[in-house]
């Protein structure tokens, strides 16, 4: 990165930021020179208090972004244009608003770069920095991948591997997450099957626009009730909570109600102002999921 790029500012601990705090919902201006104060961390543990989450984390996991509108200046002043996957690991201890996201990609907009690996470096710390923001210690950095228009064709698209639920001929009468709809089969041999839907709606914490997305549920263990599973995933239609918030509601109550031994859930988000989130948790270690988008991304 060039000297047309400020200095990053220092970031020093602060009382808990709120999400009304934020620029959701609020006019705002779009700064087109870099500026990484933009960026505006939420904490996860008061949400996660509300599910049950007090101490160590049950499960493992990572939100997956997919950054559509990403762009900068090479040393000439010609625009660059890539695509960029961002991997923040579940465990930070804030999830990073995306309006803020948003502003802060565009505040790249006029600013000079050596080469796309300084926009990759750059994007890393301080999303890492702003992740980590007021831990005693950084770990796991946030992963930041960007894809040249040469690659642009290579993006695959594809739905959710699994049973799919939406065949199902239920009546819905809750719109409010019901954790109380689900079942499972304690007193029969446990299965391992995956079992999806593309009815999952929830709405913005904030400004309460809706966010429309597609879940994958992958288990081992007693049966889980699939008509119950169903209603349970629509339960959520009214429901205010970021993405990332509504995937470990879901993971807490289905390993509380249906007592998996294993349990993995996996939410797709449709794209909202350039970017999409894809919230990933499991119970056990595993890789993460490839960074497929499916059609209505």
């Amino acid at each position: 990165m060039t000297d047309h790029a400020p200095d990053r500012p220092s970031t020093p601990a602060a009382a808990q930021p709120l999400p009304e705090h934020s620029q959701l919902g609020k006019s705002s201006a779009y700064v087109d020179r870099y500026d990484p104060s933009l960026l505006f961390p939420l904490p996860r543990a008061p949400k996660r208090a509300e599910v049950g989450i007090t101490g160590s984390l049950p499960f493992v996991g990572a939100d997956l972004w997919m950054a559509f509108e990403v762009s900068w200046l090479n040393p000439k002043g010609k625009p660059q244009v890539a695509l960029a996957q961002i991997t923040v690991p579940a465990e930070t201890p804030h999830i990073i608003e995306s309006k803020s996201f948003k502003l802060y990609l565009n505040s790249l907009n006029n600013t000079t770069f050596a080469d796309m690996d300084a926009v990759r470096q750059t994007l890393r710390t301080d999303l890492t920095e702003a992740a980590w923001r007021g831990a005693p210690a950084v770990g796991a950095s946030v992963g930041v991948r960007l894809l040249a228009p040469e690659l642009f064709d290579r993006e695959p698209v594809q739905e959710l591997d699994g049973v799919n639920l939406d065949r199902l001929d239920i009546e819905c009468t809750r719109y409010q997450p019901a954790p109380e709809l689900l079942s499972a089969a304690f007193d029969e041999q446990p299965v391992t099957e995956t079992l999806t839907s593309h009815l999952l709606k929830s709405n913005c914490l904030v400004t309460g626009q809706p966010d429309w997305g597609s879940v994958q549920i992958s288990y081992t263990g007693p049966q889980i009730d699939q008509e119950g599973l169903l209603k349970y995933i629509v339960s959520f239609r009214n429901h205010n909570e970021f993405h990332e918030q509504c995937v470990e509601r879901m993971f807490m109550d289905i390993w509380t109600r249906c007592k998996p031994t294993k349990l993995t859930v996996y939410a797709r988000y449709t794209r909202r102002g350039g970017l999409d989130i894809s919230p990933w948790r499991t119970s056990h270690p595993q890789a993460l999921p490839p960074h497929i988008r499916t059609a209505r991304q």
